[in-house]
């Protein structure tokens, strides 16, 4: 993953062979290491609001975003509008995100398996019973937690809005 972002942000970037191999020599960083993942397509608050949340859960985030194909494939064609290296570079620049990092499935169960944080968070509009990944999670003993603000917030309708032509700002 290339790109002119800030070398602070691009010291955050790493694959997840990577990520793996650190948290192996580091028991005590996988400890307190919280999981949140997503898309990212367009950066918002809500976004803001639930990556801050998750840091508060622990005590180091890592942010695994879905890869240009996992999300054409999940929210189809057209999408995403930015592509995953610009994505990274955004997500790396949250002061709340300790790394970020990508995987190419639909869902993160591999991302769990191989890094065994201990919480993985999802936003508001999951509940914990409702995570796709939770069996996952449980087997490895890792804590599933809601994280962020009632989701208000969509990509989603942020594109429907702009292409519509309307602000909805009030």
């Amino acid at each position: 993953m290339t790109g002119a972002g800030t070398a602070a942000s691009h010291t955050k970037i790493a694959d997840l062979a990577s990520l793996e191999a650190r948290m192996e020599g580091s028991p005590e960083e996988r400890a307190g290491l919280v999981l949140a993942n997503g898309i990212f397509d367009l950066l918002h608050v809500g976004h803001v609001r639930y990556l801050e949340a998750a840091r508060a859960a622990g005590e180091r985030l890592v942010v695994a975003l879905n890869s240009d194909e996992s999300a054409r494939r999940l929210k189809g064609e057209g999408r995403p509008l930015i592509p995953l290296a610009e994505r990274l570079e955004l997500v790396a620049a949250l002061a709340c995100v300790d790394w970020a990092t990508w995987f190419e499935e639909d869902h993160v169960e591999e991302v769990l398996r191989r890094l065994r944080p201990a919480a993985h968070a999802k936003g508001s509009d999951y509940t914990v019973e409702s995570v796709p990944e939770r069996a996952v999670a449980q087997a490895l003993g890792i804590r599933t937690i809601i994280a962020g603000d009632p989701k208000r917030h969509a990509s989603s309708d942020l594109i429907r809005r702009i292409r519509e032509g309307r602000s909805d700002v009030r």
